[in-house]
């Protein structure tokens, strides 16, 4: 017996008897009980076009409708669907759950109502029962028959072919043709019976569960999948249709999309009468940036219906729970109160993958066969991956879900630290020679900090191939006697120089190169762990043997698995350009069966990468237990190889899954499906979606974990900031009114407080904590027109009441709409903030009682003493960027910046000098870390591009190369060239992610 779903329903809250609310009902289990009173019947047509009569209570909600056609079905996944009728103005309208059957369907002797898909997911691997998928396949194939559903002939004959199979079965010429004249697929099949048929040869052995799985392969490519389109007008009379998808809002102009409105960019969706607004959040990079979007719809119930269907797949793909009702006024009322009811996408994923439901079978309609279980991505084989997939113009576009919270900008982001070099600021000093040389200085113009030095080994912490030892920690020679930053390191190539080898040109080539080019840079992330971290660890036994162990047995087998298959993926790519074993017949120039068989083996060390999370905790326990051993982890991390933060290395792991993703989906949209590896990247894709999925929520945890711990590195006059419960949201620079005037402060959100401080005199430079504003009651209102100054708001507390002001529009606005979200949250919590300050007496002085005069003398003793630090570290985080470069990131962004991690050869150019030198570049965090080769273990320097502008040279600048692109920041200009069309695009949207 499957036990109920342990939350509070929506029928609970409005006092309705509470039903089972299971989704599969097993021999002997009884449906679920209807309240009490007379009965009256509702058809109800299913996906496979059989009518069935439902029996309820003329006072039950539309809710105990819709269970009893779930269980009437055994369908688990139920949140993805809806019943929709035709309202009497001959409008199609989705049932509300919420309110009674009756109230909304006047006649129900004369009303089917009709049990349809509601809400389609970009990734159908989402869907974990092989029943859901069957569902979704029958919607297809309505969608695909009415029209509504358009797509090229060729996507359109590969659909049918594999319709065809999971009916009849493998292909029979006269069986098959008979089939296809008694059963219309498609408005113009006739014309493409020989592809269909042909196709359908193709799929000797696929099961139906199999053509499913491919038939939304296909589908969720093309443009129009999942699209109800409403008609619409512009403010010019132009006829358009509005559509809503997981992604946003999308434009049409016919079948065409024009235009997509992606919901991190919407701050709010309403209607006037007949028109259709969309307020839209600022955007600096258009010049004509319109706020708000004005829509007329042809009446106001289209404009509701509408905006109920855009609510409802918003809360569903973009919230992790469901909204909570709003109390209800007592007076007046003002707008609807609509709200989206059920389980949203991540708790329905939760639910179906936490439970144990016993497989009951299903018949399919057409089909010969019985399904007898459903086929789960955990149950799914190798021999079983399906094999075909759609062959889509360039127009057909693949969807990709992000389970994260609500984007507010991601347009800024970075990690733990921007490196061993910083940013140049206003304050650096003249230097001589070229000015990009302060690369390698710490914000600031702190003295160099990340320069070449010993050439470290890839064979461990203790012997390099020719017996050196490590550098020291802080042995740094100067910049300017680096080849890095000296002309007699550039290498100045003339056109016989320039003359690449041949190599392949299939965008499948780069795609497979990136992977190796990756894959390095990340076995030397882990390296940092498993070789360098644990020999210093292992000089001094102060580590307990818990941890140690806890380390070894979760991290080893990853780091071995990487080493195979880093050596798999380099023979495969050497084999694909011919440079060795060139004798060797067979097909070769594919990398989706390596990538399957490397996957497959991170599948049996799930249980290891779920405790990754586990290890960063327990190390930072035993380094609060420790003083000693959190020395060792502070001087471990002013180690070159530790070019990022040790508890960013700890992450890698989990972070690496997510390129996998990527990769693959790449791969898999450039192969057609005739293509020999696309069936092993299309199963490789498949387990690494599931794999992702499954990890998600650790991941998120981890991250927040990671960040509150770094964060408090950075701040001093704090503590227990990483408790739990709080989350980080913000950080950034904003400038505080006070009796001297604007002063430049940091500012730091998290879910339950406002924190500010400004930059202190510790040799870590540190900032130091000078209030906490509790968000608790907290109000806030723009406030530019009060005291004159621009972009500034104030923000009323219980306590005080603070004004600050941002450095642009935007800013302002970022900065408004996440106070205001964690104010809600924390409210809605009814939990009051902890004090985040330390209980020293000087660290608690307020305001008034002196602290804007300490402050402002402490700041310009920090400012002169800057020069002087020799701390690169600490002296380089994202803190000490958006410090220098007066903005901010959120959360949001810095989860956006793990899968912007990028890796391989570039050509750098200085805007002066004439040659171009090739450096091994890796682009993470949010910055560009410089080597001379990938087999070096720690860069030379490293650039943040916070602040920075990425365009591509003019004419007048007089490059004459190909694939370059420019990086420049006040006088710093840089130009890169890359090797390929497709290696140019990747750097330029990665770095892209931290420019705009």
């Amino acid at each position: 017996m499957v036990e109920p779903v342990d939350r509070e329903v929506t029928g609970q809250r409005l006092g309705i008897p509470e039903s089972l609310g299971v989704s599969t009902l097993q021999p002997g289990q009884r449906p679920p009980t209807t309240p009490p009173g007379r009965q009256v019947s509702i058809r109800v047509q299913l996906l496979d076009d059989v009518t069935e009569v439902f029996n309820i209570s003329q006072r039950a909600p539309a809710k105990a409708l819709f269970d009893l056609v779930c269980v009437h079905l055994n369908l688990a996944e139920r949140d993805y669907f809806g019943l929709q009728y035709q309202n009497p103005r001959r409008m199609m309208v989705w049932l509300d759950l919420l309110k009674p059957t009756l109230k909304q369907i006047r006649r129900p002797k004369n009303t089917i109502l009709r049990f349809l898909v509601k809400f389609f997911p970009p990734d159908h691997t989402q869907l974990l029962e092989e029943l859901t998928r069957y569902l979704f396949a029958l919607q297809i194939k309505h969608d695909l028959a009415c029209g509504r559903l358009t797509c090229n002939d060729t996507s359109a004959a590969l659909l049918v072919s594999h319709i065809v199979q999971s009916e009849i079965g493998d292909f029979d010429e006269v069986q098959s043709f008979q089939h296809l004249l008694h059963n219309k697929y498609m408005p113009n099949q006739d014309a493409l019976m020989d592809k269909i048929t042909e196709y359908h040869h193709k799929h000797v052995g696929q099961t139906p569960a199999e053509s499913d799985y491919q038939l939304l392969e296909i589908a969720r490519r093309l443009e129009m999948y999942g699209v109800r389109l409403h008609p619409a007008k512009d403010r010019e009379g132009t006829k358009l249709s509005l559509a809503v998808s997981h992604i946003g809002l999308l434009v049409f102009q016919g079948h065409t999309k024009i235009n997509a409105f992606n919901w991190s960019k919407v701050r709010k969706l309403s209607f006037k009468r007949k028109r259709f607004l969309i307020k839209l959040r600022p955007d600096l990079n258009q010049s004509a940036y319109q706020d708000t979007l004005e829509f007329v719809m042809a009446s106001r119930d289209c404009c509701k219906i509408f905006w109920k269907i855009c609510v409802e797949y918003h809360a569903f793909f973009r919230l992790f729970e469901e909204p909570k009702p709003k109390a209800k006024a007592v007076f007046f009322t003002r707008g609807s109160s609509f709200r989206f009811s059920g389980r949203t996408q991540k708790q329905v994923f939760d639910y179906v993958k936490d439970s144990e439901f016993q497989k009951v079978p299903f018949e399919r309609k057409h089909s010969k066969k019985v399904s007898g279980s459903s086929l789960t991505p955990q149950d799914r084989k190798t021999s079983t991956v399906p094999q075909e997939s759609a062959s889509v113009n360039q127009t057909d576009s693949p969807l990709r879900l992000t389970l994260q919270a609500p984007v507010d900008d991601p347009t800024v982001t970075n990690g733990h630290q921007a490196g061993p070099g910083g940013p140049e600021a206003q304050a650096l000093p003249s230097t001589t020679g070229h000015p990009e040389q302060q690369i390698s200085g710490v914000i600031s113009g702190s003295p160099p900090v990340v320069v070449n030095g010993q050439k470290a080994f890839p064979f461990g912490p203790g012997q390099s191939s020719n017996g050196h030892q490590p550098s020291p920690i802080n042995a740094h020679s100067s910049p300017l006697s680096s080849p890095l930053f000296t002309d007699a390191g550039y290498v100045r190539t003339d056109d016989e120089d320039e003359v690449r080898r041949k190599c392949p040109t299939d965008k499948a080539y780069f795609i497979a190169k990136e992977l190796l080019t990756t894959e390095r840079t990340f076995q030397k992330d882990l390296a940092v762990i498993t070789v360098w971290f644990q020999a210093v660890l292992g000089k001094e036994d102060i580590l307990p043997d818990s941890v140690r162990t806890l380390i070894n047995t979760n991290y080893d087998p990853v780091y071995q698995l990487h080493q195979a298959f880093l050596k798999e993926v380099e023979q495969r790519l050497q084999q694909w350009e011919g440079r060795s074993n060139a004798h060797i017949k067979g097909d070769y120039q594919r990398v989706g069966d390596v990538m399957l068989k490397n996957i497959q083996g991170l599948k049996q060390l799930t249980s290891l990468l779920q405790r990754h999370g586990e290890v960063l905790v327990e190390l930072e326990r035993s380094c609060r237990a420790s003083q000693r051993l959190q020395e060792l982890c502070r001087e471990f991390e002013q180690q070159k190889v530790c070019y990022l933060s040790l508890n960013m290395f700890l992450l890698r792991p989990l972070h690496r899954l997510l390129h996998y993703k990527l990769i693959l989906e790449r791969l898999c949209k450039h192969y057609p499906p005739t293509h020999q590896d696309f069936r092993d990247s299309r199963a490789a894709l498949a387990d690494i979606s599931e794999m992702v999925l499954q990890l998600q929520g650790t991941m998120m945890k981890m991250e927040n974990i990671q960040k509150l711990l770094e964060l408090k590195k950075d701040l001093t006059g704090i503590q227990d900031l990483a408790i739990p419960g709080r989350e980080f949201i913000r950080l950034g620079c904003l400038s505080k009114l006070s009796g001297k005037g604007l002063q430049q402060r940091m500012f730091f959100l998290f879910s339950d407080s406002l924190v500010y401080t400004s930059r202190g005199m510790t040799a870590d430079n540190q900032f130091k904590v000078h209030g906490q504003l509790p968000l608790y009651g907290m109000t806030i209102r723009e406030s530019e027109d009060e005291w004159g100054v621009p972009h500034s708001f104030t923000l009323f507390g219980q306590r005080q009441s603070v004004v600050v002001a941002a450095s642009c529009v935007s800013e302002m606005v970022k900065w408004m709409e996440d106070i205001r979200m964690a104010v809600v949250l924390v409210e809605q919590s009814n939990r009051p903030s902890a004090d985040l300050l330390s209980t020293s007496r000087s660290d608690r002085k307020s305001p008034e009682e002196g602290g804007v005069e300490a402050e402002s003398e402490e700041e310009l003793s920090a400012s002169r003493s800057s020069l002087e630090r020799q701390s690169a570290q600490r002296g380089n985080t994202t803190v000490h960027v958006c410090w220098h470069r007066n903005t901010s990131v959120s959360m949001v962004d810095f989860s956006v910046a793990v899968e912007n991690q990028l890796s391989g050869n570039l050509l750098r150019k200085f805007k002066n000098s004439n040659g171009w030198q090739k450096l091994w570049v890796v682009f993470t965090n949010f910055s560009l870390f410089f080597y001379k080769s990938h087999q070096d273990d720690y860069p030379l320097a490293s650039l943040p591009l916070l602040g920075y502008s990425l365009t591509v040279p003019a004419e007048t600048e007089n490059i004459q190369k190909d694939y370059v692109f420019k990086l420049h920041f006040k006088s710093h200009v840089y130009y890169f060239r890359s090797e390929s069309q497709y290696t140019f695009q990747r750097w330029m949207e990665v770095i892209r992610s931290a420019t705009c």
